[in-house]
Parts: C-alpha cells; structure tokens; sequence
C-alpha cells in the first residue's frame, strides 16, 4: 500500500497583522506595528501550496481562525453586543484586542502533534491539539483547531483526537515545531523526536535566561504516552537554552528532519552526539538509515539561521531518493546562508535541490515555510477517509483564491482592528470558506 506526507498548509486569516505578541520570537517583535497586507499574505501562501501541488507532492489546506475573538474578550469582561466589547476593549485595553485579532493560527506546525499510524499502538492516526500556553494570544486556538481537525479527519475508524494537555506551564505543548519524525518509508513504523526546552519537575535541565523555553519535557511524554507510542519509537532531546536566548523559540527555527534524514545548525542541541546515536540506533532497528546534515556556526551563525530562517524550511523527499528544501526568500537575501546553500545543493548530498518562495508578509511576523504547515503521514486508505474538501487541486486553489480576493483587506493597522465592521467581514468570509473546504459548522459563530 502506498503512503504519503501530506502538507497541510495554514491559510492565512482575514486580520492578519504585526501585532509583535511573540516575546522570544526576533521577527515578530522587530516588525510590530507595522502595516500588513492580510490579501498578500494569504495568497502568498496559496501560491506556495500550488507550486508544491504542481510539484507532485500531495498537498491540504487547514482553515484559519474567527478573529477577533469577541468570546475571549467577553471572559476578560468586556460587554454588551460584539461591537460594544471591541469599542470596550480598544479603548480600554487596545494589547488585549491586538491579541484577540491575532491571525496567528496561520501557522499550524503549531497546531497539534501528529503520529501516523505505523507507530501507533492502536493503528490510527492521532491527534493532539497543542495548548500553545506560553502566549496568551495563541492559547485560546486550540478549541476551534480541534474542532477543524476533527471535521478534517473524521472517520474514527482511522483517526484519533486528543484534547490539548492542562494549561498550565508545566506542560506547555506547542505542537510539531517541536516533533519531528523519521522513517524509511511514511507508511512503515519510525522514530518520533521530540525536542523541548526546559523540564518543568526536574531541575537537572537547564534553562534559558532570556526567554521563555516554551515546550517541556513533561508535555512532550504526555503526547507520546496518549498516542500510544512505544519507548523504542521515540527519543527525546534538549534545545540548546543559549540558542532560545538567541530567538530559537522552536525547534524548527534550528533543525528540520523528514525520512531518514535530520539538517540541523551545529548549536541546535545539548548532548548532540549522544541524541544524534539514539537516533540512529533506534531507526536502524525499524529498517532505516539515519543521517545527519549539520550546519557549521563557522559557516552559518545562530544569527543568520534566525534571520533567514534557514532551517524553518520544507524537506521534502523526491520519488528518486533525493531531498528538495524549501526555503523563503530571506536565504537568498543573507549572503553567508545563501554560499552554504549553494554548496550544499552542489556537493552530491541527500539535499539536491533549493526552491525559493516570498513569504514576505508571513515572515515578518516570525514564521517561514515549516511554520505555515502540519505534516501528517497517511496510508492510501487513511487519505482516502480525509475529508476530501481540503484536499489542494487547481479547481480549489482557484475558489480560495477569489475567495481572498473577494473578502481580504490589503491593509491592516492597529486602528483597524478596532473597526467592528472587521468581525462581521470575517465571519461572512469564514462561513462561506467552510463551505467551500466542507467543513460544517466549526466556527462559535456557526455553533452558538
């Protein structure tokens, strides 16, 4: 039976903008308040999607959220009809409008931790919503993404769905940007690793002192122990706290793996060789080859991979065995990452091939080409039981495409958001979109 890795790529939502809500992410903080473009940037990342489609590789789009949040605001006492609490909430307290305007589920490789079936002990796919409890305004996602995910992956014969873990620090999960999984094949068992920041029981680990470690220890067992995933399946591994200190909020900040391959700056980990070992013996055991690609700080800095988001790429295997990364513009715009790219691709590597996309608008906000995608590895049969409405083909790129075009602003300030007519937009455009993508009624709009 064939298997596939589908993308499931974040559509970017209708308010889009630089609000700089990421305490630890250098991007996001740097262009805050700036004026974005929510039309650009949604068809900036559609674009992605169908060059990746035309490609050949299999290809979905997750939906965005209903922003702003007029329920959040209500729980933090704001009243009256959903205009009066944004009035309310703008004059009084604009940072917690910002916040619920937040169009960061954009960015699903923090929407849920996905392990294929092979490596799971009941032989289904499973699904945990991420808390992403460390910022406020990326907290009150999970909800609406469970429902999303749910109305994606339905059938319960093949799909299972986790609850996001108690909100509380000590078990802060924030999804794929922090999982990675390698494997011979996408349909034969693997070996799931799991990188965190800090342990919230145990002081042993260090710390960063600068910014937060969003992702623990304790969370990362938590979602391997509910999917049902066996100890010699799994490896678990410490982010380097100095690199978080230096803006690696996520692990997909400083290494990306796909396959039997891991690419990865020099600085990425504490322990390396030991993790790099476990990795090695624990895939060989289920029939693959591990490798490893490291970057060199010589080469590229902590500094230049933050700010061209080097290893926030795509890998993507090839039908010939080869590997094509997918990287933003900014690789091509960093002199020193754009020569070690260049050697890379020329040097008879695993990585063949480098693809250059404009994330422009997605980037100054803290998140490149991994960030805008959930990887899920689906069997024939699993694929065949995926909600086929968001499932990417050129007559769907081409709805969603008017479809922004029809209902996205090409601009967005902070006064913006204060406007009440933004809400009554977005819901009449996340109505019709969940029409188009099949979905049902996943919005609270829809359901209250």
């Amino acid at each position: 039976m064939k298997s596939y890795e589908v993308n499931f790529d974040g559509l970017v939502g209708p308010t889009h903008n630089y609000g700089g809500l990421s305490y630890g992410n250098v991007a996001s903080q740097s262009n805050s308040q700036q004026c974005s473009n929510p039309k650009e940037a949604a068809l900036q990342g559609l674009a992605k999607m169908k060059a990746l489609m035309d490609m050949g590789f299999q290809q979905g789009v997750l939906a965005p959220q209903e922003r702003p949040d007029v329920a959040a605001l209500r729980r933090l006492g704001f009243a009256g009809s959903d205009a009066q609490v944004i009035q309310q909430a703008a004059k009084e307290a604009m940072p917690l409008l910002v916040a619920s305007c937040s169009a960061s589920s954009m960015w699903v490789a923090n929407a849920a931790t996905v392990s294929p079936s092979a490596d799971t002990a009941d032989g289904r796919v499973h699904f945990t919503a991420a808390n992403l409890n460390c910022k406020y305004h990326r907290s009150i996602e999970h909800p609406t993404t469970s429902r999303v995910l749910g109305a994606m992956f339905a059938n319960q014969q093949h799909f299972a769905h986790h609850a996001a873990l108690p909100a509380v620090a000590q078990f802060g999960d924030e999804g794929a940007a922090n999982h990675t999984r390698f494997c011979r094949a996408y349909g034969e068992a693997g070996v799931e690793f799991f990188v965190f920041g800090r342990s919230a029981f145990d002081s042993r680990f260090p710390s960063p002192q600068k910014y937060p470690a969003r992702q623990t220890l304790e969370a990362s067992r938590a979602v391997a122990r509910l999917h049902g995933l066996s100890e010699e399946g799994v490896v678990y591994a410490q982010q380097n706290p100095a690199v978080i200190d230096q803006g690696v909020f996520h692990n997909d900040v400083i290494a990306v793996g796909n396959g039997e391959v891991l690419f990865y700056h020099e600085d990425a980990f504490l322990e390396t060789e030991k993790m790099l070992a476990e990795l090695s013996d624990k895939l060989a055991k289920v029939g693959g080859k591990f490798q490893s690609v490291c970057v060199p700080r010589s080469a590229v800095t902590v500094d230049d991979a933050v700010r061209s988001y080097l290893f926030n790429s795509q890998l993507l295997s090839r039908a010939d065995g080869s590997m094509l990364l997918i990287v933003p513009e900014e690789c091509r715009g960093n002199e020193r990452v754009w020569q070690y790219l260049q050697g890379l691709t020329s040097s008879g590597g695993v990585i063949r091939e480098v693809k250059v996309f404009d994330l422009k608008q997605s980037m100054q906000n803290g998140g490149g080409p991994a960030c805008l995608r959930l990887r899920v590895a689906l069997n024939e049969t699993e694929l065949a039981a995926v909600n086929p409405g968001v499932i990417m083909t050129a007559p769907l790129y081409d709805s969603l495409t008017q479809w922004v075009e029809t209902h996205y602003r090409d601009r967005m300030t902070e006064n913006d958001l204060a406007d009440p007519q933004l809400l009554l937009e977005c819901r009449s455009a996340l109505d019709e979109l969940t029409q188009i993508l099949k979905l049902g009624s996943v919005y609270p709009f829809q359901i209250n």
